[in-house]
């Protein structure tokens, strides 16, 4: 039964079956070999999905598509611009700091890249980095929108996992690995930029030096202050005892939409019906991939797959480094050809429990996992930050790998440090305990 359900999803995958329908076609092929009704697969995903938690991953998606429309992203650029811009490099770093805090709103790396792409490729172009640079930067800087919270994969792995893994712990323990990812990242556009000479202050315009001025300064903030007091709310409001995870995101929902209708007047009926429809695709997208992994998850344990991986794992090393870095080697081969959400519903339920055996945190597993499979969305052939970014600037992805090559250094030694360094996660969590 495991061996047809291994090889069956691997030949799907081949054929370009989408991984949804390969995860559960491919489970009820194993079943049907050993026997079972195929009526327990429509069980077992709707079982998947009967979670008052799982409400929470739609509710974030409708709050980021709110926050998206009602024109936050300007705001934020001139926030992120009045703090860094005069410094070498600086509409680089803005680029990354804009992904910081539109990534803290929206949950998704995808959307982080498109909503601020469009404002800063072309601005970056403008003050004299080249389009290459400016749109790898652009795709990079996007990946943070998976590793600070809220983030979507992170609710993911936390009902996949399989181990009651509380969705505020991860939150939290994504702020402090995100906000490293994002610091080592502009010291890495201030090193390239002070010596390849890209941008400075002295093509800054006249509009960007009062920006820059403290009353500026100020201005930019108030402007930029109500989105920034969006995740404020969400781990607030979860760490305070007054939402739990899923009423954080209806709460969140509440929040954009008053902003985007009531103080910005952004909103009609075409952006809000755009707006629904947008979060509708993207949550159906998501739930199936669930319901799927959840009946593949069920097969799995039902092989006792997971024990057997372990065991493999122990034969090699019974040191939680090895095990570590073989876990680091997989989850970054995987990212290259599997989107994120799918790539986490099939290996969570697979590795975390070895973790656990190893004495490694589950949620600092957690946090190791996205923060490898979201280098995949910068790496072909399926890395999604990259198709965003290429189509924004009008370039092919072959164009930008060579200036992304300084940030895949810089990534993973951000992996290495977040994998052996787990206070680094922990810290957070462990302190509001």
């Amino acid at each position: 039964m495991a061996a047809l359900l291994f090889i069956s999803l691997f030949v799907m995958f081949l054929i370009g079956v989408p991984v949804a329908f390969s995860m559960g076609l491919s489970s009820m092929l194993a079943m049907m070999q050993d026997g079972v009704s195929l009526q327990v697969a429509i069980q077992r995903i709707f079982a998947s999905l009967d979670s008052f938690t799982l409400m929470a991953i739609p509710f974030f998606i409708l709050a980021g598509s709110l926050m998206e429309y009602s024109g936050i992203s300007q705001r934020l650029v001139d926030f992120a611009n009045s703090l860094v811009g005069r410094i070498t490099g600086g509409l680089g770093m803005v680029t990354v700091l804009t992904a910081m805090f539109f990534a803290s709103i929206s949950g998704s790396s995808a959307a982080t890249v498109a909503a601020i792409g469009s404002i800063l490729i072309p601005a970056m172009v403008r003050r004299g980095f080249p389009k290459g640079f400016s749109t790898s930067v652009q795709a990079v800087s996007g990946e943070l929108g998976v590793i600070i919270p809220p983030s979507i994969p992170l609710i993911i792995f936390a009902l996949s996992a399989g181990m009651s893994i509380s969705i505020g712990e991860l939150f939290l323990a994504g702020i402090v690995p995100g906000m490293l990812v994002g610091l080592s990242l502009m010291v890495t556009i201030f090193i390239i930029s002070k010596v390849k000479g890209y941008g400075g202050h002295e093509t800054l315009t006249e509009e960007d030096q009062d920006l820059m001025t403290l009353s500026g300064r100020i201005k930019a903030f108030r402007r930029a202050i109500l989105p920034l007091l969006m995740p404020v709310i969400i781990l607030g409001g979860i760490y305070g005892g007054v939402f739990t995870p899923t009423e954080a995101a209806a709460a969140a929902v509440g929040y954009a939409f008053f902003l985007g209708m009531f103080v910005y007047r952004k909103f009609n009926t075409k952006i809000i019906m755009d707006v629904l429809k947008n979060s509708v695709i993207s949550t159906a997208i998501i739930m199936f991939i669930i319901g799927n992994a959840g009946l593949f998850g069920w097969v799995l344990t039902s092989e006792r797959i997971p024990y057997t991986v372990a065991e493999w794992f122990v034969s090699i090393s019974e040191s939680p480094i090895i095990f570590l870095l073989l876990v680091n080697i997989i989850l970054l081969i995987v990212g290259m050809f599997l989107e994120t959400g799918a790539a986490i519903v099939i290996l969570a339920p697979i590795l975390t429990p070895v973790a656990v055996m190893f004495g490694i945190d589950p949620v600092h597993f957690g946090i190791i996992m996205i923060v490898n499979l979201a280098v995949g969305m910068l790496t072909p052939p399926i890395g999604v930050n990259l198709f965003v970014a290429c189509q924004i600037a009008g370039l092919r992805i072959e164009q930008i790998l060579k200036p992304l090559i300084p940030f895949y250094i810089v990534l993973l030694i951000n992996i290495v440090l977040i994998t052996y360094l787990p206070q680094l996660s922990l810290w957070l969590p462990q302190l509001f305990k």
